[in-house]
């Protein structure tokens, strides 16, 4: 079994404690992967404020460069790292690649990103002008979902704005991570890239932790409360991406067979666990049966098993705790009488965490599959009747994170899109995103952006020096 280390102040470091991080296609141990004790995080969190000096002053065109040679060694381990994410987190082999791929592009794009010095207008004999600091400190925990490219999110922009950074992937994937560690050891310098990694207890250290100055969470909402909670004590910045229940909404007017295939997979890319997954579809009734038809079609023709597996598609929920989350709501669609297109039923058949891919037909509002992120391979189909009915049915949630629009008249898909309460909206496409737009949640779906120049500023303070000019 290999020997899984922590990067600390640019030494690789075990731990007393060890975890285990299971496949769940086998459900299987896999690996141990280092508990990081207090001690070792407050030594992580000491050498991340050692090197922030010199980091900081470093020229952008520098730290770009090494962003650039970390993103070239990703590159080249890409197959290496593909099978090691397949393995931890159970997506297929190709959705891995792309991940790890993904990873190391954002590394490259978000280093060519550069923020401007501002002159500001001011009176005769006076200048002014601002510039965009490093915060500091960054402690950044990053899901399971796509624990590489989430990651990047988050080391990118805080490494390229001249912060430090301690990362921690979640306890459940931790292994790809661990091993990109390892491979960057000797790139940055000693105490910028600090990764460790642990179970429950890491995190809300890390939230806590007075030498931290900035916060970057992705994950649910409801663990982004506490994060935000337990930050405010010493006034962190924080930075927050969170739950989704995405609306994609299908015009009468929409090309049946293209929007069908498009949200399948836009609904069940890698089983369902997507922040940004078309979670909720509504289909004007004029064309939901046509729909109904064709995305069911789709899904049906999905290869579901082991993501290592030769054409598989879809692989397991990642862990068990998801796992029987997403039961509980089969078994409450179940009990509730509510029709399956397609799915619903368990067969307890196999290892590993595999559901049947489901879907509902047209339950009501109310219900918890509607309500709820499931996060996982189940999506309901909704009927409505009119755009203001829709809009209304689709913004009465407490999330904003993304959403689609699919029609063939661009002016009122454009008209529709304006209307939601999202902070992206995808016309006639889904899952776009890039390292130069920004991505935003609204209401509680997140707080601040990352991604574009406003997500490098989020790593960013303004600081604004004045002067008084000499006469003449």
């Amino acid at each position: 079994m290999a020997d899984y280390r922590m990067l600390i102040n640019g030494e690789l470091v075990g731990s007393g404690a060890r975890l285990d991080v299971i496949n769940p296609a086998t459900g299987e141990v896999l690996a141990q992967a280092p508990d990081c004790s207090r001690e070792q995080l407050d030594a992580a969190v000491a050498a991340a404020q050692a090197a922030f000096p010199a980091w900081r002053d470093t020229p952008h065109a520098e730290r770009a460069a090494k962003l650039g040679e970390a993103a070239g060694i990703i590159q080249a381990h890409g197959e290496e790292l593909k099978s090691l994410l397949t393995a931890e987190q159970g997506k297929c082999h190709d959705e891995a690649f792309f991940e790890v791929m993904g990873g190391a592009g954002w590394l490259q794009a978000v280093a060519s990103l550069d923020i401007a010095e501002q002159m500001n207008p001011t009176e005769p004999g006076r200048s002014s002008r601002t510039v965009h600091v490093p915060i500091g400190v960054v402690g950044a925990i990053s899901p399971w979902n796509f624990p590489v490219l989430l990651s990047m999110w988050k080391v990118a922009p805080a490494l390229a704005a001249g912060n430090t950074l301690v990362l921690k992937p979640s306890p459940f994937t931790p292994l790809t991570i661990l091993r990109i560690a390892e491979l960057l050891k000797d790139v940055f310098p000693a105490g910028v890239l600090n990764v460790v990694t642990g179970g429950d207890n890491l995190g809300p250290w890390m939230t806590s932790h007075p030498g931290m100055d900035k916060i970057s969470f992705t994950g649910s909402t409801a663990t982004g409360k506490k994060v935000m909670e337990s930050a405010s004590r010493d006034l962190k910045r924080v930075t927050l991406e969170l739950g989704g229940n995405d609306a994609a909404i299908v015009l009468k007017d929409a090309d049946i067979a293209t929007s069908a295939k498009a949200l399948a997979w836009g609904a069940f890319r890698n089983t369902g666990q997507v922040c940004i997954n078309a979670k909720r579809i509504y289909v004007a009734d004029e064309i939901y049966d046509d729909f109904a038809e064709a995305f069911v079609a789709e899904v049906e023709s999905y290869v579901v098993g082991d993501g290592a597996e030769q054409g598989v598609q879809l692989g397991p929920i990642q862990n068990k705790r998801q796992y029987e989350r997403v039961r509980d709501l089969l078994a409450d669609c179940r009990a509730n009488g509510y029709s399956f297109l397609t799915g619903g039923e368990e067969t307890g058949e196999g290892p590993g965490y595999f559901l049947p891919l489901t879907v509902v037909d047209n339950p009501p509002d109310e219900s918890r599959i509607v309500r709820e992120e499931p996060f996982g391979p189940v999506v309901p189909l909704l009927r409505y009747n009119s755009v203001d009915e829709v809009l209304e049915r689709a913004n009465a949630s407490e999330f904003g994170l993304a959403g689609s629009v699919w029609g063939a008249d661009l002016d009122i898909a454009e008209q529709v899109a304006m209307k939601l309460e999202t902070g992206t909206v995808w016309i006639n496409e889904i899952h776009q995103v890039s390292p130069f737009e920004p991505f935003a949640g609204h209401k509680q779906s997140g707080m601040g952006v990352e991604n574009g120049l406003a997500g490098l500023l989020e790593y960013t303070l303004p600081k604004t020096i004045t002067r008084a000019l000499p006469a003449g």
